[in-house]
This record gives structure tokens, sequence and C-alpha cells, in this order.
């Protein structure tokens, strides 16, 4: 017995015609991610400037944000500040 390829398309087409909504998998709800003291990274300060700069903030901005002098955090970014011979 030899099966036509319409026959084939169309026996696939009535299956899938057939499957009801309830019988599709339904999606697994993902599981809420916890912050897991061990799972977490502490940052020293001039990572932190390093990040805030490389995401846009200015000096003045970084300098208020993690309660740093202005000249700390050019000195953690490497600028020289006016007047100094480097």
């Amino acid at each position: 017995m030899g099966l036509s390829v319409s026959n084939s398309l169309s026996i696939a087409s009535q299956a899938a015609a057939n499957l009801s909504p309830a019988a599709a998998p339904r999606p697994t709800a993902a599981q809420p991610t916890t912050n897991n003291p061990q799972d977490t990274v502490k940052l020293s300060s001039a990572q932190q400037v390093e990040q805030l700069y490389n995401q846009g903030q200015s000096v003045p901005e970084i300098s208020t944000s993690l309660s740093l002098a202005q000249n700390v955090v050019n000195l953690y970014l490497g600028i020289s500040g006016p007047g100094s011979s480097t």
C-alpha cells in the first residue's frame, strides 16, 4: 500500500486541525529570581566610577552619587586635572 504526497499532507493537516488548544503544551512560568547574597558582587569605588562613566554619567554626577570628591573620580578615571603636569 503506497501513500501519495497529497495524502500524507492531508493527513498531517487533519491531525493539526484536530489538536485542541488544551492539548498544546503550556509554557511554564519563569521562576522569580531572588537576591541571594552569595550571588552579588561588591564593586570597589574605582569600579563603580568606571561603570558609571561608561554609562555616560559626568564626573560631577558620579562624584555626587558616590559621595566622592571630583578629584578622586578623576584619579580613578585617569583624568588629569587642570594645572597638573603629567
